[in-house]
């Protein structure tokens, strides 16, 4: 049995290469897995996102939930590697007893360098070295060229996460952090908390910090609740320049809000 080092939220961990029983307890894992061809036992069906339907197949087992796991179904998996991020971070010890277990979490504050040590982590424990590094360079080669279109024109934008009717911004220092850090929009409020929820603001916000740009991520949409477009109906922000120039844009809050650190 071949050992591999490899970097996790706690350093330097040691995993036995190629694993055959896998679990995942995180999208972005999934996706990284879906990627390179490796196959899943089983995982959290519950908040599945659309694109990676086909995991809801009878062949994987449902594990629970993203945050309530199901340790019995874990255990009669009997599984080589489990693999967890910040939603199970404080659980590690409840699934060490079961086998080893990664924590690959997605720092936001520093999104590229996370995913890309989550990746090679992956490629290493799987032996798709290769496969991975072509995976990454297209990411960064994507992220470089934006990066370079959105300095040049100095663009601004605001990330809103509408949830139940609240709103909440963001800085760079949070989980959309790579709206700022990677991609280089400027936030027009540089005073905003730094906090995995954000700071909740009012509709007046959108227009004392009026950003060319406003990304809107609806956790609703993302956990199966409707899609929340009053953001978007609101008169007050229907003044803003964003509004007026066609430029609130509803990202896919699947993609941002449950899998952060995929490779799609």
């Amino acid at each position: 049995t071949e050992i591999v080092a490899v970097q996790d939220e706690n350093g330097t961990i040691e995993v036995t290469k190629n694993p055959e029983r896998v679990v995942t307890f995180d999208y972005g894992t999934l996706d990284i897995l879906d990627n390179m061809g490796v196959d899943v036992v089983g995982l959290p069906k519950g908040s599945l996102p659309e694109y990676l339907s086909k995991y809801k197949e009878d062949k994987y087992s449902d594990l629970g939930g993203l945050k309530e796991p199901d340790f019995e179904a874990i255990n009669e998996l009997n599984p080589d590697l489990i693999i967890i991020s910040g939603r199970q971070a404080e659980m590690a010890e409840d699934f060490e007893e079961i086998a080893q277990t990664v924590n690959l979490a997605t720092d936001g504050t520093k999104y590229l360098a996370s995913f890309k040590s989550n990746v090679e982590s992956l490629g290493k424990i799987f032996d798709k070295e290769d496969k991975v590094s072509e995976l990454i360079s297209g990411i960064e080669k994507k992220v470089a060229d934006l990066n370079k279109t959105i300095t040049e024109k100095k663009l601004n934008a605001t990330t809103v996460l509408t949830s139940e009717g609240n709103l909440s911004v963001f800085s760079g220092e949070s989980r959309f952090g790579m709206i700022y850090n990677e991609l280089g929009f400027a936030n027009p409020d540089d005073k905003i908390e730094a906090s995995t929820h954000g700071q909740q603001v009012s509709f007046e916000y959108f227009l004392e910090h009026d950003a060319q740009y406003i990304f809107v991520v609806s956790k609703d949409a993302a956990t199966g609740g409707d899609a929340d477009s009053s953001v978007l109906d609101n008169d007050i922000v229907k003044n803003t320049s964003a509004y007026k120039n066609g430029k609130v844009i509803n990202l896919n809050s699947e993609a941002w809000y449950l899998v952060s650190g995929g490779i799609d």
